[in-house]
């Protein structure tokens, strides 16, 4: 990410401690209700409380949140403006777009993680699988036969599938729908025997049992489907994690970036927050701008390398 700075002026630094003087706008590069915008908007209002100006959401939706970010990426380095973004669409885009109207390492600072979600692999319980190792198996002994539906091109779940087919060497059709919900439907109706869906949805499957769950995309297991292991823990080499995070304009100061790092951090540790976000299957982790910014940067080649592997091509 950018390196934010603050070249030795003490005048500067002194006049940021009257900050935030004034509302803070906060863009959200997609429609409202999506996962990114209620992560954002629940940050935002206790941000407002705690802070004592009002930090308000700005929805800028489109081209798979290139809009927003790219009018985030124009804006002064005060502080006044930050942006909320899905990590994996941050990443994945410059790839899979021709153009996008932002150099996502030049042109912002990390500032905090508000909440991290994964990817679930699930299957139709008419699929004879019950590990992921099984449906592996499954899919190897008769290439071609199975599918996987996911939220439409480029989305995290249709990454995740194309990174669990390219690791693995596997033969298996995508099957895009416009929407998560959609995808976790076909999948429930038998239209495709397999999904990758968010969490929030899936778990809610798995438990009713219209879905079977048989591996998630984080480093460590997902509280609200504590029996199912991690790609990792089964000896595969996949790791789907979507961070809502926040970012700011290049340069924006660094102690304005480390009050936002500390209050964000702050308001995703009140229990009805961390409760709130576990509901949508999200878990809490509070990184250090420095952290959140190398782990973005591991993300850029990580998802080029599967949009380029796939050939994956978007309709922009």
């Amino acid at each position: 990410m950018g390196v934010a700075s603050l070249s030795g002026a003490n005048g500067l630094a002194l006049a940021q401690q009257d900050y935030p003087s004034r509302p803070v706008r906060v863009i959200v590069p997609f429609a409202p209700g999506g996962q990114t915008d209620v992560v954002a908007r629940l940050i935002a209002q206790r941000l407002s409380d705690k802070l004592g100006k009002q930090f308000y959401v700005e929805n800028a939706a489109g081209a798979g949140g290139n809009i927003g970010v790219g009018r985030a990426a124009q804006a002064a380095p005060d502080g006044y403006t930050i942006v909320f973004i899905d990590s994996i669409a941050f990443a994945a885009n410059p790839s899979l777009y021709a153009k996008v109207p932002y150099d996502p390492v030049a042109d912002f600072d990390a500032v905090a993680i508000g909440a991290t979600t994964m990817q679930v692999l699930a299957v139709n319980p008419s699929v004879p699988a019950r590990t992921v190792q099984e449906l592996v198996a499954l899919i190897r002994a008769e290439p071609g036969k199975y599918s996987y539906s996911s939220a439409g091109v480029g989305t995290g779940a249709h990454l995740t599938g194309e990174l669990f087919k390219s690791v693995l060497k596997l033969d298996m059709l995508h099957v895009p729908y416009g929407g998560g919900g959609p995808a976790i439907a076909a999948a429930i109706a038998g239209h495709t025997q397999i999904s990758f869906g968010s969490a929030a949805a899936t778990i809610s499957q798995h438990q009713e049992g219209t879905l079977v769950a048989l591996a998630v995309g984080g480093k460590a297991r997902l509280k609200g489907l504590p029996n199912v292991p991690t790609f990792l823990e089964a000896g595969y080499d996949v790791v789907c994690e979507a961070m809502v995070g926040l970012l700011a304009p290049a340069k924006t100061p660094k102690d304005i970036i480390a009050l936002l790092n500390k209050e964000v951090a702050a308001v995703v540790a009140m229990p009805e927050v961390r409760d709130r976000l576990a509901t949508l299957g999200f878990e809490v982790s509070s990184p250090s701008p420095e952290e959140f910014g190398a782990v973005l940067k591991a993300e850029l080649p990580k998802w080029a390398d599967v949009i380029r592997t796939a050939g994956i091509k978007t309709a922009q």
